[in-house]
């Protein structure tokens, strides 16, 4: 199974510093991809229920710094040359799906081919109305954002009509390195995220799901690729756990993960990142190193509360 790494972006894994140390290290210790999150607006006192937490309240405080994905991981691949990139994820109703086409496959393009789009719909109604978007139609504007980035993609000039957006014989370029596709993995853990990654994508990212929920939350997936004519096989499953350890990899890999994401945040001295980089790989890619050792082994889950401004 490949191993991924969710770390850059947010408080410490903002600095230039500590991400050239992170994404070095990731790619020298063997892990398949580097994944960056998103958000544009934070609140203090937000009414938004946080989908992937117990308790409903995101772990990041508002006033941290939080990267732009894009911009981040431009920022990765260059001081990289084999590990991919993917954002995890990119709020796509928020933004301007043309302008998203042309920095998707500018990336793709500065990291010769190594970037996947990861979009969501989003949670937080403050945050789609500090941007003037309307809250309720984000999933359908998601899909049409998306079948509308696929066209310029794919043709030049190109042409789109829909309910929130419509361009006619526009050029858009660069292209995406990989024949006008650049592939997309759908995130989100409930049904409508499933179907969406199902009929409209390349892959399913499931982010702080329990180890025990991952097969259902993969049935529910394997179901809706049934109904609509697809076939399970062709999409990637990346999953990132909310708990567990090495031994439940082999379980995940029978239930049809083929990624596991680990989250964390990195310290803020860039030797010490490097090294907890090191760590990571040694209990989630070599655990087999480890099989001798006694006791549990540990496990890497955002629990550090990234440094922020007056720390």
């Amino acid at each position: 199974m490949r191993v991924g790494l969710h770390a850059l972006g947010i408080g410490d894994g903002a600095r230039p510093e500590v991400i050239r140390a992170v994404a070095r290290a990731a790619e020298t210790h063997g892990f398949a991809r580097l994944w960056c999150g998103e958000h544009v607006v934070l609140v203090d006192a937000p009414a938004s229920r946080y989908p992937y937490s117990v308790d409903g309240r995101i772990a990041v405080p508002a006033d941290a710094d939080w990267l732009d994905p894009l911009l981040a991981l431009t920022f990765a691949a260059a001081v990289t040359s084999r590990i991919e990139l993917a954002t995890g994820v990119l709020l796509l109703p928020e933004h301007n799906p043309i302008v998203v086409a042309k920095q998707a496959a500018t990336l793709d393009v500065l990291s010769a081919g190594r970037f996947s789009l990861g979009v969501g719909v989003g949670w937080s109604a403050e945050e789609f109305a500090a941007l003037g978007v309307p809250f309720a139609s984000r999933g359908r504007r998601a899909e049409e954002y998306l079948a509308a980035m696929r066209t310029i993609w794919a043709e030049d000039p190109a042409s789109f009509t829909g309910e929130f957006t419509r361009f006619d014989a526009i050029r858009v370029n660069p292209k995406p390195l990989r024949g006008g596709r650049l592939p997309v993995v759908v995130g989100g853990n409930r049904d409508a995220a499933l179907r969406r990654a199902a009929t409209l994508a390349d892959g399913w990212y499931g982010f702080n799901v329990p180890a025990a929920d991952v097969p259902a939350r993969i049935a529910v997936l394997a179901d809706e690729c049934a109904r609509h004519g697809r076939a399970f096989d062709e999409l990637t499953v990346a999953v990132a756990l909310s708990d567990g350890t090495p031994e439940h990899l082999p379980a995940l890999g029978a239930a049809g993960v083929t990624e596991l994401v680990v989250v964390g945040a990195p310290p803020s001295a860039p030797e010490a990142a490097a090294i907890w980089v090191a760590e990571i790989a040694q209990t989630w890619i070599r655990p087999e190193e480890q099989s001798g050792q006694s006791g549990p082994q540990p496990t890497f889950t955002p629990t550090r509360r990234p440094q922020t401004r007056g720390d």
